[in-house]
């Protein structure tokens, strides 16, 4: 009997899901996103998925182990501002630090923007008596009288959430968990956040900020998360059930309540992983994983087979300090909708259609054009073949909405609907610029990593436009997200501040600081994991005139040899000049905080052979399609394709659920996982100089 482990990820118009049994064989499903509750898309998902394996629901998720999810409940929260109303407790005179950042806005040559919005209205920011210095002694006790009026004020002001985080408490946490242990007390119904727990590090805005963050996402995701265990339990599941943290680790669902913040790019985060995974299998480093669903595009970097973590994140304007995966996401997908703005200008996106009503040609009354409509018109896409038949798309409604767009351009349908895709690809490559060429890395000796439900129809221009010479296309190319959260390990991460020049620091003040947050970091992983813990220890750092500091890996060092101190200055010595070109040695290196992650690994789900071509399988189809004017052009269903096989483009290649381009000159080989190969043409401005 097999049994199945299962990836969830949702998107923003669908949901997909993967389930792989112990040979590898691999199964996926889509089915439509239902913001109101996700649950119910996962469900119905869930049903598809048991109808692929020709097996009752309650059967097949008898049989599986293990279900992986990637949730976007924290950033639908953050993003459409639909929180719970969040009451901060903070040290008596600092309870407008939230409005005040760190004195900038967002966009500071900007002398007209507004300052943001804070999550947290000033009415219920209170101020509490007590005070800890920066060494973690006690200036001023925790006065119970003023915290008891503050608690009273909280319970009249309709909150449903508190964020606690007093002044220093990363050094010294006793006032905070003095104060959670009354709240829980006297409100007992409320979900509790406390900096010290969230984020034990200096930096006061961080912390606040990040507090905040997790109380304001905190209730609904745990909501969630009870309600899908719950339908989960009733419908047969028996197994466990983790959630992809915004670092691309996995975590229990009580996890996921506890540190919600941590799951705001819980699904991109399984994209990564896939692309991390997807890296090793094709034998290369470098990779652009190019993600596009239906409301958004991410784009982040594979580099020597590991992909970037960075805690300088944010989302929605607020700043969240948790470590993540350093990921780019821009507004532009197969729902971005083509508008004319008040300049006249033409433009696709941000605005989205969504997954209610989505594009004019899924049926559902969008009334503007979208890119799955312009898609649709040039040919790109079978009206009477999407989502492997089971979805036909209205080549009427996308036409009437393209040409209404037309009119007022005084362009013609097939112009406005090349300029839409011409537009998108641009927008995208802008997105892949910002990864790489702004950081000083040149995108054309990576090669990119299609998948996505929308990324196959876009890959190979955006691919052309930045020079890329290769474009690779996974056979779970539409799900890779859900089918890298299978590949995801265990991790479970601490931190602790311990400032001061690494010139002072000593051998043995290091080694403790690290030997007791492993200690602690191993214990709490060892409560969800039975199996090997390995240990990853980096340090954040800074040249003593610097504001912000440096993410250094510290896995490889000897921690028993003298010298250590001078080893770690030397390694951030090296990754600065790495990320900047340069290195200051005559200047002191200041220690901020160090950091260690408990990982546990996960082994990897078998990968499936691919089968031979079966009989009578092969043949080619043809349709008129827009390749630089009209042409018929032909058309390869992936499933048909066998290893070896090569294409020439211009060429359309159709799975159930992604379709993908390739244009003139482009060679697609099918390499031995059945993947899609596609080596571009090379540049013309190249061929000249030949």
């Amino acid at each position: 009997m097999s049994n199945f482990r299962i990836g969830i990820d949702i998107g923003g118009t669908f949901t997909d899901l993967v389930a792989i049994d112990a040979a590898g064989r691999t199964i996926f499903a889509k089915s439509p996103s239902t913001p109101a509750d996700q649950s119910i898309g996962v469900l119905a998902g869930l049903e598809e998925l048991a109808r692929r394996h020709d097996l009752p629901l309650a059967e097949m998720l008898g049989r599986t182990s293990a279900i992986v999810h990637g949730t976007t409940v924290a950033t639908n929260a953050l993003l459409e501002r639909k929180g719970a109303k969040v009451a901060l407790l903070t040290t008596e005179g600092h309870r407008d630090i939230l409005e005040m950042r760190e004195g900038l806005k967002g966009d500071r040559y900007d002398l007209r923007s507004s300052p943001p919005e804070p999550l947290v209205p000033r009415q219920r920011r209170f101020g509490v008596r007590e005070r800890v210095r920066p060494d973690g002694s006690v200036m001023i006790p925790l006065d119970e009288a003023s915290l008891g009026e503050a608690i009273a004020a909280i319970r009249t002001s309709g909150a449903t959430s508190v964020a606690i985080c007093y002044l220093h408490a990363y050094k010294n946490p006793a006032h905070e968990l003095a104060t959670e242990e009354r709240l829980r007390a006297e409100l007992p119904d409320l979900y509790i956040s406390r900096s010290s727990d969230v984020l034990p590090q200096i930096k006061e805005f961080e912390r606040v900020s990040t507090t905040v963050v997790n109380s304001y996402v905190g209730p609904a995701v745990r909501l969630y998360l009870a309600n899908l265990e719950r339908r989960l339990r009733d419908a047969g599941f028996g197994g466990s059930l983790f959630i992809v943290l915004s670092h691309g680790g996995m975590a229990p669902v009580a996890e996921a309540g506890r540190l919600a913040a941590a799951t705001v790019l819980s699904g991109p985060a399984g994209g990564v992983a896939g692309a991390r995974r997807c890296a090793q299998l094709l034998g290369i480093g470098d990779l652009i994983p190019f993600d596009v669903g239906g409301t958004s595009t991410d784009i982040s970097l594979i580099a020597d087979g590991e992909a970037a973590l960075s805690a300088e994140r944010g989302l929605a304007g607020e700043r969240i300090a948790l470590r993540s995966l350093d990921i780019a996401s821009i507004a532009a997908g197969g729902g971005s909708l083509a508008q004319i703005d008040a300049g006249g200008t033409f433009k696709v996106g941000p605005e989205s259609a969504g997954a209610v009503p989505g594009p004019a040609c899924y049926g559902g009354g969008g009334a503007a054009p979208a890119v799955t409509d312009a898609n649709l018109l040039l040919g790109y896409l079978d009206a009477t073949n999407f989502l492997g038949g089971r979805h036909a798309l209205d080549l009427a409604a996308a036409a009437r909405v393209v040409d209404e767009k037309a009119r007022q351009l005084a362009l013609s349908r097939d112009e406005t609907a090349a300029g839409i895709h011409r537009l998108i690809n641009l927008k995208m490559a802008d997105g892949i610029r910002l990864m790489t060429l702004r950081r000083g890395v040149d995108p054309r000796r990576f090669a990119l990593l299609s998948f996505g439900g929308g990324a196959g129809l876009h890959a190979v221009e955006v691919a052309r436009e930045l020079e890329i010479p290769r474009v690779v296309v996974p056979t779970v190319a539409s799900v890779l997200s859900a089918w890298g959260m299978l590949t995801s390990d265990l991790r479970y991460e601490v931190s602790r501040t311990h400032v001061g020049d690494s010139t002072t620091l000593s051998d043995d003040a290091l080694r403790t600081v690290y030997a007791e947050l492993e200690a602690d970091a191993v214990g709490r992983l060892a409560s969800w994991f039975a199996g090997d813990i390995q240990i990853e220890r980096s340090a954040e750092m800074r040249y003593g005139e610097q504001v912000f500091e440096v993410d250094v890996p510290l896995d490889d060092l000897d921690w028993m040899q003298d010298s250590l101190a001078e080893q770690v200055a030397e390694r951030f010595h090296r990754r600065h000049e790495d990320l900047y070109t340069y290195a200051s040695r005559d200047q002191e290196v200041v220690f901020v905080n160090a950091r260690v992650s408990a990982v546990g690994r996960v082994a990897p789900p078998v990968q499936e052979a691919r089968r031979a071509r079966p009989a009578g399988d092969g043949s080619v189809t043809a349709r008129r399609a827009y390749f630089d004017g009209w042409r018929s052009v032909p058309v390869h269903q992936v499933e048909s394709l066998a290893p070896g096989d090569v294409i020439e483009g211009p060429a359309i290649l159709e799975a159930e659920t992604t379709t993908v381009l390739a244009g003139e000159g482009d060679v697609v080989t099918v390499n031995a996982l059945g993947w899609l190969d596609i080596a571009l043409r090379a540049p013309q401005r190249a061929a000249d100089e030949a």
